[in-house]
């Protein structure tokens, strides 16, 4: 397993092969980060489907109000709604959205993240200062690619839990 040097700031993401293990940048976007680490331990991310996944690009998830497999899943909402609590503003950066980065996922306004996210299937770097970035994955790549492509996939993947490290 990965070296885990601030649990509090980890997040370790369960997929059906195998474990993603994502470090928050908190210094770098400190509300996106506690967003995250919130809806991890109310275990709103849990069964969360992945329902836009571009091939070369990205893999989107986290749309907690349509895209739970096990209450409520419609696919066709999937990837329209977010959580109960309010938009987090943008906290753009000069983070470029490399491969394995955590990205902020938002309508056309800047501050309309929620709850969804994306990570960077390769460098992005058209999409930087543009959307947050606010975390990397550090273990379990390989997971992260085999994700179902789609949009949405026909059999989407899920995060089977969502957890922080700390609370391991």
């Amino acid at each position: 397993m990965a070296e885990i040097k601030d649990p509090e700031n980890t997040i370790i993401i369960e997929l059906k092969d195998g474990n993603v293990v994502i470090e928050l940048l908190p210094d770098v976007a400190p509300l996106h980060s506690a967003r995250m680490k919130e809806l991890a331990r109310s275990g709103e991310y849990d069964n969360v489907a992945f329902h836009r996944v571009i091939d070369g690009f990205m893999a989107q998830t986290g749309d907690v109000q349509h895209g739970d497999m096990e209450d409520g899943f419609n696919l066709r909402m999937a990837g329209t709604g977010g959580s109960s609590l309010p938009n987090v503003p943008a906290e753009f950066s000069k983070l470029p959205h490399d491969r394995g980065t955590l990205g902020a996922a938002r309508s056309q306004n800047p501050d309309s993240a929620n709850s969804q996210f994306f990570i960077n299937f390769k460098d992005n770097h058209f999409l930087n200062g543009q959307y947050t970035v606010y975390g990397r994955v550090i273990e379990g790549m390989e997971h992260v690619d085999a994700i179902v492509r789609g949009e949405p996939p026909a059999n989407p993947d899920r995060m089977i839990s969502v957890k922080v490290a700390a609370d391991v």
